[in-house]
């Protein structure tokens, strides 16, 4: 099974680098990302989970109920992007249960940071994918994590994915950075061996982001915008051409544990 997922939030990365962005333009290009990979999904009728900040929902309503409508899963992935508390667990939780009629059973938190799994289960979740069991200097030292799924208390963890061998990590910036062919590659290594893909990215990445004004590094904005368009829509078509299946984050948890 393949799970695609989103992290959707306000697009706030400009203000890691110092740059400059007014929240209403954080919403907006996050929207307009969420409308293409939407359009995208119903193309190749591919199901995928969606984890929302609060902030993002409350502002994006019609998009939120659009993906919910069209067979997708709503996660939380917090309250708002930039800041957290405990409490932030089961509120934002709740509030997006209350806002949109549906069973919010998934975590991931805002930059994969690490989290009290006990904090989790008191949250009420079920499953939590807030680990990339790689090493990135500066970000991720999670060698010691299991590369696949495994459980934590009452709480399924479900790391993304990285490659079989070497723990090349098949997250958002190695789709923009890597050739196509080589990200394709990986991607049926770590299909043949663990029998599922967990990859993730972000709405704003298929979004217009290559303003001076947010100061934002060449890694992070190669492929953006139109080009990360056409080339995920290739990818999917991949992945669907292979024969694989597409699957939410509840199902596949329904999966495992027959």
């Amino acid at each position: 099974m393949v799970l695609l997922s989103f992290d959707i939030e306000e697009f706030d990365m400009p203000l890691e680098y110092k740059g400059e962005i007014p929240f209403e333009k954080q919403i907006s290009i996050s929207q307009t990302g969420l409308e293409r990979i939407l359009d995208i999904l119903k193309k190749y009728k591919a199901r995928a989970t969606f984890f929302s900040t609060v902030v993002f929902a409350e502002n994006s309503r019609p998009l939120i109920e659009r993906l919910l409508n069209e067979g997708h899963e709503l996660a939380s992935h917090t309250w708002f992007h930039s800041e957290f508390e405990n409490k932030h667990l089961k509120e934002s939780r709740e509030k997006l249960e209350d806002l949109f009629s549906t069973k919010v059973t998934g975590l991931r938190m805002p930059r994969m940071m690490p989290v009290d799994e006990k904090e989790v289960e008191r949250a009420g979740y079920s499953y939590n994918s807030s680990v990339n069991p790689t090493f990135l200097p500066g970000r991720y030292n999670n060698l010691k994590v299991s590369r696949t799924y495994f459980k934590e208390g009452n709480v399924m963890q479900v790391p993304a994915s990285v490659s079989p061998n070497f723990r090349i990590p098949l997250f958002w910036l190695s789709f923009h950075n890597f050739p196509l062919s080589f990200y394709k590659k990986l991607a049926a290594d770590t299909l043949k061996k663990d029998h599922y893909l967990n990859i993730y990215f972000h709405p704003w990445e298929f979004a217009e982001i290559k303003d001076p004004a947010f100061k934002l590094p060449g890694f992070t904005v190669k492929n953006s915008g139109k080009d990360m368009v056409e080339r995920f829509d290739s990818f999917v078509g991949w992945l669907k051409e292979k024969g694989y299946a597409f699957g939410t984050f509840q199902e596949f948890q329904k999966q495992i544990q027959r």
